[in-house]
């Protein structure tokens, strides 16, 4: 739903680093996946189910994972 979001943040060695994907338009999503391998990945989707843009990041350098869902309202 237009609205959510991911915040991410990375231990990127002497600093951490944040990244964040949001839901841009209406009908998308966004959604957190645990692959093998230790790769956690973060896409927005439409309404189909194609990803529109996906984020990979390393299990081990993620210091925080934070969804923010949207807030109920309908933009439709």
């Amino acid at each position: 739903m237009k609205g959510d979001r991911v915040e991410i943040v990375i231990d990127a060695g002497d600093t951490s680093r944040t990244y964040e994907v949001a839901a841009t338009k209406a009908g998308r999503r966004v959604e957190v996946a645990n692959q093998r391998g230790g790769v956690v990945e973060v896409s927005e989707v439409t309404r189909s189910g194609t990803a529109v843009r996906t984020a990979r990041f390393m299990s081990s350098r993620i210091l925080a994972l934070v969804e923010h869902p949207a807030d109920g309202a309908s933009d439709d």
